[in-house]
């Protein structure tokens, strides 16, 4: 009898400690001929010499991308949701409404071409992502494992970021009201004027959206004029000063629909954190800004690398927005 190929068993410290959505990992033993099969080598292995794709013609390919893609772009024109930034707070963010409306339709607005934001690694290329309780929750309904530490129950650790970021990346684009358009970007905001004339009362009723290359290069290019999708509500999730940081809050400033930005403060994780979720909020008609774009406008401290108040900012940017959408159909209907 052949010895197992390979056994899985759990380190004394994590029996311990447990890992969260499996409690401790089931002892797996493969032995035998069961290990040096699977369905795809049972398909394909040892047959590489008469291996051949299926025929395709190259304006198949191209067809079979861009027709979805100005479909796409024709269905969500009209939106009733666009959220800017697809980072960890954006991405939960349309996590939860994509759950609990599937009626709405949402866009996503990502200008990079990878989404996620900086929630593939933890600090400074670090691989762990930390998340202080009550944030555990948010793991718990996405299905994300994660390990508690012994010595501090205040927060959990994902042994990876990249493991919590494809996980919710994968449940956000499995929702089919739900769009990711990635390498684009918001140049601007579309606004509807108050009836008192007041800037700081200003609608805000879509988006303004190029391709990121387009955007990047209208400093040497001229004439590239930009797309749009409206919507009643936009979240705005972009993250604090940076490249594409902090757009939605600078761009209000330069409308007049506020005074200034209250500009990030210096590193407290205990205070950042709380604010940014507290004050997740609809912070001129038509527009919540959740995650670190907050402190911008507010002036909080900045949180360095734990996500709880990401995710969480995301929760609550979701319960607002349900608030704005039923509010302005109120309006609508009367």
């Amino acid at each position: 009898m052949s010895p197992p190929a390979a056994i899985y068993e759990p380190s004394p410290a994590t029996a311990n400690n447990g890992l969260k959505g499996k409690v401790v990992p089931e002892t797996v033993t493969v032995s035998g001929a069961e290990a040096h099969s699977t369905r795809l080598l049972d398909q394909f292995g040892g047959k590489w010499d008469e291996f051949k794709f299926a025929p395709i013609r190259e304006s198949q390919v191209s067809r079979a991308m861009t027709s979805r893609y100005f479909k796409d772009l024709d269905k969500y024109a009209e939106s009733d949701i666009v959220i800017i930034g697809a980072g960890s707070c954006g991405l939960s963010t349309a996590y939860v409404l994509g759950k609990a409306r599937p009626d709405l339709k949402i866009a996503i607005i990502e200008a990079n071409v990878s989404p996620g934001g900086g929630a593939w690694l933890g600090g400074q290329l670090f691989s762990a992502m930390v998340l202080r309780r009550p944030a555990d929750a948010f793991l718990d309904d996405l299905g994300v494992p994660y390990e508690e530490d012994p010595t501090n129950p205040n927060f959990v650790v994902v042994k990876h970021a990249a493991l919590f970021t494809s996980t919710l990346l994968s449940k956000v684009l499995s929702f089919p009201n739900i769009k990711l358009f990635n390498a684009t970007s918001v140049e601007d905001l579309i606004t509807r004027p108050s009836q008192s004339g007041n800037p700081q009362e200003t609608r805000i009723a879509g988006v303004v959206t190029n391709w990121t290359l387009v955007s990047m290069h209208h400093d040497d290019q001229s004439c590239m004029d930009p797309n749009t999708i409206n919507a009643p509500l936009v979240i705005s999730t972009t993250g604090h000063d940076g490249p594409f940081g902090a757009f939605s809050a600078k761009r209000l400033v330069s409308m007049a629909a506020i005074d200034k930005l209250g500009g990030m403060r210096g590193l407290d994780m205990n205070s950042a954190e709380d604010a940014i979720v507290k004050n997740t909020r609809e912070v001129t008609k038509g527009l919540i800004i959740g995650g670190m774009e907050l402190s911008e406008i507010d002036g909080f401290n900045r949180m360095g690398p734990t996500f709880g108040a990401m995710v969480l900012s995301g929760v609550k940017a979701a319960e607002e927005a349900l608030k704005v959408i039923d509010e302005r159909k109120r309006e609508c209907a009367e």
